[in-house]
């Protein structure tokens, strides 16, 4: 599968085709056939606002998994507040992505997790029903946490993780077929993630998408810096970041 947005799109499709209702964690129950999709915005909210925008064009519904330790983004600031809140008024949830790596090792996990869920939830002025860990370590893997005492659903605990088919783009590679398992039919509950970072308008390579993202982010801070520079171009154009890039 291309990392294209038409090809996600004609993947939404097939889903829909094969008759699975787009669930998120709470209620996946009431139907035979579900897929939960889910996506870790690990860099950049801009790419997943553009992936909740295709979604929404079609009725599908997803969960977004945000950072709050992110070095990428501030869930804080206006323009990310603004560009979450816009995915859930799409008809999306937002979840809390969690980096346990951020923590010591002596430290109560699912109560670090709660702390961070309290703090997202301020921030959006909502509850956080569901949260993912960003690169979990083995031992979180097989740990089936129980958070909020069930009240928030671990994406990797073990009714996701082991009781639904579970396929992951990560790091730009599905490890399955994904379309050839959804054509097949063969599982009943499906759990996709897919990273928005990765999907284009025409397709790129794992280089070409990381170089694009470093690039352009000199273009994003000089814009950034514009809003709250006082006529910043009288300091430096424009036009010198795009030739130096």
């Amino acid at each position: 599968m291309n990392f294209t947005y038409n090809a996600y799109k004609d993947l939404l499709l097939l889903l829909d085709k094969k008759g699975y209702y787009f669930v998120n964690y709470q209620g996946w129950e009431k139907y035979d056939k579900t897929v939960i999709l889910r996506h870790d915005v690990d860099y950049s909210v801009e790419k997943a606002i553009k992936l909740a925008e295709l979604e929404a064009s079609i009725g599908v519904r997803s969960t977004y998994f945000v950072l709050l330790t992110s070095d990428f983004y501030n869930v804080f600031s206006e323009f990310t507040r603004r560009g979450l809140k816009n995915i859930k008024e799409m008809g999306h949830d937002i979840g809390l992505h969690f980096d346990e790596t951020c923590y010591g090792s002596n430290i109560n996990l699912v109560h670090q997790i709660e702390n961070e869920l309290e703090v997202l939830s301020n921030v959006l002025d909502e509850k956080i029903l569901a949260v993912s860990m960003h690169r979990p370590s083995n031992k979180t893997l097989k740990a089936d946490y129980s958070i909020s005492n069930g009240a928030v659903a671990n994406s990797y605990g073990y009714q996701f993780f082991r009781n639904f088919k579970y396929l992951s783009d990560s790091r730009r590679c599905w490890r399955e077929n994904v379309k050839n398992i959804v054509e097949l039919e063969e599982y009943s509950r499906l759990h996709i993630l897919t990273h928005a970072f990765w999907y284009h308008e025409e397709e790129r390579s794992l280089e070409e998408s990381i170089e694009d993202f470093i690039c352009g982010g000199s273009l994003e801070r000089y814009d950034k810096m514009n809003k709250n520079f006082t006529d910043l171009k009288s300091v430096m154009l424009r036009n010198k970041v795009i030739q130096r890039k």
